[in-house]
């Protein structure tokens, strides 16, 4: 009785590890079942996004291939920027599709003091610290730590996201996200997204800015035109976020331009592309000369690559 007890219960053991054994794989088969549609979907709509907005990306104030829209829903405002990238799309992919680079993209913006990619049990977060458009002390800035989370990964396409629950004052669900598919061998059409969502406290320093020292800041959307045909932008949360998501964008874009150089000179020309560029436009988003935006991101960058920052 116990020979046969004992071989039935072996055999149960076997059985159950089969049965888990089988799960495990149905389970892994889903996923990456799922993944795939995933991939296919944001494949599909980026190039249906691509064909819809042709005649925007030939055609606009930007000087670029460039399509930017923002709304604002439930105190959360949010920026889309969809553009034609004049690099190949495995060097974009390399360049995006990780969390090792966007630091060195991340502290180009002006609000950035402070940027270190930090991986922790399996956790990977960029750890930044906000503050003014002027040199400041970190301890005078916001910490947002930016969680990131990888997305699709394919030959013809890629998508990913950074995630915050906190923001300076009560702001809070910050996001990032980023995705790309190639147009052919030189080209790319990437599509980026910056949103954020705001309480009482953001509100009302928000508009004692707009009343003060950002009474004249405005966005990229024309709301109206005068008789005359003088452009009149949107201003306000939405105003905030379209500067803000330019910025970043503009950053991408000069990070990418600077791959070319060697790697002791890209600094200085990411530097320079990104302000060159955002000083193409002028009514939105210049804030400091030239040589005062230099000299402050020279030290920035200088400070966080001291080690144990």
């Amino acid at each position: 009785m116990d020979r046969e007890e004992s071989r039935l219960r072996s055999t149960l053991s076997r059985l159950s590890r089969s049965v888990m054994a089988c799960a495990a794989l149905v389970l892994a088969l889903c996923g990456a079942a799922h993944v795939q549609a995933q991939t296919q979907a944001g494949m599909a709509a980026m190039k249906s996004r691509y064909e819809e907005l042709q005649g925007e990306l030939s055609n606009n104030a930007y000087q670029r291939p460039l399509y930017l829209n923002s709304r604002e829903q439930d105190n959360t405002v949010k920026g889309d920027i969809y553009a034609v990238l004049s690099y190949p799309f495995a060097q974009v992919r390399e360049a995006l599709d990780s969390p090792d680079h966007w630091c060195d993209i991340l502290i180009l913006h002006l609000n950035t003091k402070y940027c270190r990619l930090l991986r922790d049990g399996g956790k990977t977060t960029l750890r930044m610290q906000v503050g003014k458009k002027t040199e400041q002390d970190l301890n005078d800035t916001y910490r947002v730590d930016l969680r990131y989370h990888g997305g699709s990964s394919a030959a013809d396409y890629f998508s990913s996201s950074m995630l915050a629950d906190k923001g300076p004052l009560d702001t809070s669900n910050y996001r990032i996200e980023i995705e790309a598919i190639p147009l052919d061998e030189r080209r790319s059409f990437l599509h980026f997204s910056y949103a954020y969502s705001y309480g009482m406290a953001s509100r009302l320093a928000l508009r004692a800015y707009l009343m003060t020292v950002g009474r004249d800041k405005v966005g990229f959307s024309v709301v109206k035109r005068e008789a005359n045909g003088q452009a009149q932008y949107v201003s306000g949360s939405r105003a905030t976020v379209e500067r803000n998501t330019m910025r970043y964008y503009l950053a991408i874009d000069a990070y990418l331009a600077a791959l070319e150089a060697p790697a002791g000179e890209r600094l200085e020309k990411r530097l320079a592309a990104w302000y060159g560029a955002t000083e193409q436009y002028p009514r939105q988003l210049h804030e400091l000369t030239r040589e005062e935006y230099l000299s402050m991101k020279r030290k920035e960058v200088a400070r966080q690559q001291r080690p144990g920052s």
